[in-house]
């Protein structure tokens, strides 16, 4: 595992295989397909910053590196992509053997480029658009953390604000006199015409007859634009004064009704006024919800209390009335966004749902944060918003306008990314027929990304020849280059350039190299995005059969084996924890919706799509550790045989850290003895789970939910049920072991399975 952790060291990549099959036949045989999951702007120590702009191939637009030929006496370097010849321009001449630009050093695989003739552009614009249909003491929790958010803005940050519920409000921060309100009926879709016309910004001077309006050069003076997004400095007494004087949706809602709540037409406001005045800069949207859309387009339920929420049934069943309706309203906004490079951060906060498996769309296309929580009073969105806006070691390191592009030798195809990216429609040779995620391009549009964003790229091989004719050709590596173009947090823009040679392999004898290669972390997380996309994509799909019949294949390609005896069978240490990662995949809130709601099953994908391998592993298999009188804290494995009474456990599933106590800590701990200076070291046990549990919460985003629970307490249910159920009800089990109360098949059972089929 270390080779592959030291290259994403290097190159912010894990690929599924590092040795690749040579043929598109052999590389069917692999089942996994050949993706590569890059996080752009993950920080790496050793890379460069280059002042100048990067020297790009003539014919293909690839990015000079040192996988390219150089001939120093001509002054021509030959792409590796698409072996065409180029001059070096004049500023090049002095290089030689012992004089190399910085790009062709063959440890700078990766390298940043920013050109210092371009000019700084807009600040970072953030417009708040608040929610008002909720109790007293949810707004109260949210006035007060969104105030804060505005204390922590640089000053230079443009800040708007627009608050809604019945009625979507447009808050003019810049009249400084009287607050003042523009109002618009939340039942109606709004125009950008329409916006403009009754925000007045063409009071003054007539407005363009023909053209799209956008921004200062188009018309919009400065003075018009400041009314509605000022500098964070300069607006900071006017927002704290509205909302100290925020109250609750004044309409009446009767007993059996629900609150009349039009998030979409707000967003849609928001997204035309941000359109209007600040098009191309980095804005952000965040959008803030305490409830269901009941009102105007993207409505997910009606008001009547009576009629309950889609739930997945009803989404398999295909009888949620309002859903597609509220999915293709958001597609449109997510394409203006898109258009507008804008991204919809949403916090979600209610007991109930609010819409988030609708909104996912605009929120992924945009590649906006999404945080769930229970209440806007819950530290899991509090510590959440807060990091957003923090400076410091843990923050996000959020960056906008990012265009993504990738090129590659030409026996290999794009079939497409899955995670927070939009299509920009490039289409080329390098498109594969097959589409996974977004596909038919080789660029992408990321409006928001940040130090963690990582995306999976899934590829296939295009040869046909036979392995025969491979081996004879001398080159046998295949090159990858990806290229993130993006505006950094200073306002500058730059490029990264990220280049990759990778090995192919064909013909017989070439399975051991395959396996050498084969990295089973990463091939785990990359089954799962496409799991979780198919489960959206396709109508009748079934997960598990898929997962299961890929996992046969696998092993039985891979396995080693006499024919029909499933106790011969072997796996090779580089697949040997392959099996347990499907298996608890299976049982992961990715693949069983049941228990979960639609908007919960959406926040998960939507963070699995997001993250980086290391994270997305835990989300797929948490993590236990047991701590106890008798060693320091060690890795636990994740079964029912790792609780004990005198241990205390510390799981890690990513979206909640568990602190679970055995009984008989629970009874000294009620007994305080950790009160007690004779008993420093149980007062000690009893702080290391909760130390390392807050060390997690620290440097995680969105934060985690943190449980901390007792054995044999309702709570301990966030344990048991990540749990491989090796003693159950229906098992042998001593009387003072823990059992689990469930019909699942244990692990040492679905391995029996796997055995006894892969070697059929």
């Amino acid at each position: 595992m270390t080779e592959f952790l030291d290259l994403e060291g290097q190159d912010a990549v894990r690929m599924t295989w590092n040795v690749l099959p040579g043929t598109k036949q052999e590389s069917s045989h692999c089942v996994v397909p050949i993706a590569a999951v890059y996080t752009p702007l993950k920080p790496l120590p050793s890379i460069p910053l280059l002042p100048y702009s990067p020297l790009r191939c003539r014919n293909c637009r690839s990015v000079l590196n040192p996988f390219s030929i150089v001939d120093f006496l001509s002054k021509i370097w030959i792409c590796p992509f698409c072996l065409h010849r180029n001059h070096f321009p004049p500023h090049y001449h002095s290089i030689s053997d012992e004089n190399l630009p910085a790009e062709l050093f063959p440890q700078y695989t990766t390298i940043e480029y920013e050109s210092p003739s371009e000019k700084p552009v807009v600040p970072p614009v953030f417009l708040f658009v608040v929610d008002t249909c909720m109790i007293e003491e949810e707004i109260g929790f949210l006035k007060s953390a969104i105030s804060q958010a505005v204390g922590l803005l640089s000053e230079n940050s443009l800040v708007g604000l627009i608050t809604f519920g019945t009625y979507v409000y447009v808050h003019e921060l810049g009249f400084g006199q009287i607050p003042k309100v523009y109002v618009f009926k939340g039942s109606k879709e709004v125009t950008k015409d329409q916006i403009l016309e009754q925000l007045n910004f063409f009071a003054k001077r007539p407005k363009p007859a023909t053209g799209v309006i956008a921004g200062v050069r188009d018309g919009l003076s400065q003075e018009s634009i400041g009314r509605f997004l000022l500098p964070a400095s300069e607006c900071e007494f006017a927002i704290n004064s509205i909302l100290e004087e925020l109250q609750k949706d004044p309409w009446p809602v009767p007993a059996d009704q629900r609150a009349t709540r039009c998030t979409g037409t707000a967003l849609s406001v928001a997204a035309h006024l941000l359109g209007a005045c600040v098009p191309g800069s980095g804005a952000r949207i965040m959008a803030f919800v305490g409830g269901p859309t009941t009102e105007g387009p993207g409505a997910i339920v009606s008001k009547t209390l009576s009629e309950s929420i889609r739930s997945h049934k009803d989404l398999d069943k295909d009888s949620a009335q309002y859903y597609h309706k509220a999915v293709k309203f958001y597609e449109g906004l997510a394409k203006q966004l898109v258009n507008q490079g804008h991204v919809l951060d949403v916090f979600a906060c209610a007991l109930d749902q609010v819409g988030v498996a609708e909104l996912k769309v605009a929120i992924e296309r945009t590649g906006g944060l999404v945080v769930l929580a229970e209440s806007f009073g819950h530290s899991v969105f509090k510590d959440s918003l807060k990091r957003v806006f923090q400076s410091g070691d843990y923050d996000l390191g959020l960056s906008s306008n990012g265009i993504f592009e990738v090129n590659c030798s030409k026996d290999i195809r794009i079939q497409g990314i899955i995670g927070p990216c939009a299509s920009l429609e490039k289409k080329g040779p390098l498109c594969s027929e097959t589409v996974i995620g977004q596909g038919n391009t080789t660029a992408w549009k990321m409006c928001g990304l940040d130090k963690a964003t990582s995306l999976c790229l899934v590829f296939e091989i295009a040869k046909k020849e036979s392995p025969e004719v491979i081996s004879q050709s001398a080159n046998n590596q295949f090159y990858f280059q990806f290229l993130t173009y993006y505006q950094h947090g200073s306002g500058q823009m730059r490029l990264r350039s990220t280049t990759l040679s990778r090995r192919w392999v064909a013909g017989t004898g070439s399975i051991q190299d395959l396996i050498a290669g084969f990295d089973q972390e990463t091939a785990a997380v990359v089954m799962a995005r496409i799991v979780s996309f198919k489960m959206e994509a396709e109508a009748e799909f079934d997960p598990i059969r898929w997962l299961d019949k890929s996992l046969i294949h696998l092993c039985s390609r891979f396995g080693d084996y006499q024919k029909d005896i499933p106790t011969s069978f072997n796996l090779s240490p580089r697949f040997s924890i392959f099996p347990q990662f499907i298996f608890h995949l299976r049982r992961s809130q990715f693949v069983q919706v049941f228990n979960n709601s639609p908007d919960e099953t959406a926040y998960f994908r939507m963070i699995l799509d997001r993250e980086n391998v290391a994270n997305s592993v835990v989300m797929i298999q948490p993590s236990l550790i047991s701590y106890s009188f008798h060693s320091s804290p060690e890795p636990a494995l994740l079964d029912v045989a790792a609780i004990a009474p005198d241990r205390i456990l510390l799981l890690d599933s990513y979206f909640t850290v568990v602190v679970f106590h055995g009984s008989t800590i629970v009874q000294w701990r009620k007994a305080g003895y950790h009160n007690q200076p004779e008993h420093v070291v149980f007062a000690e046990l009893l702080r290391a789970p909760q130390d390392d549990a807050n060390a997690i919460i620290r440097e995680r985003f969105p934060v985690p939910r943190l449980v901390i629970c007792d054995q044999h307490a309702s709570q301990a249910r966030f344990l048991l049920a990540k749990l491989n159920p090796s003693a159950t009800y229906n098992s042998d089990t001593p009387a003072d072991r823990e059992i689990i109360f469930t019909d699942d098949v244990s692990f040492e059972v679905f391995l029996d399975h796997l055995q006894r089929l892969a070697v059929q």
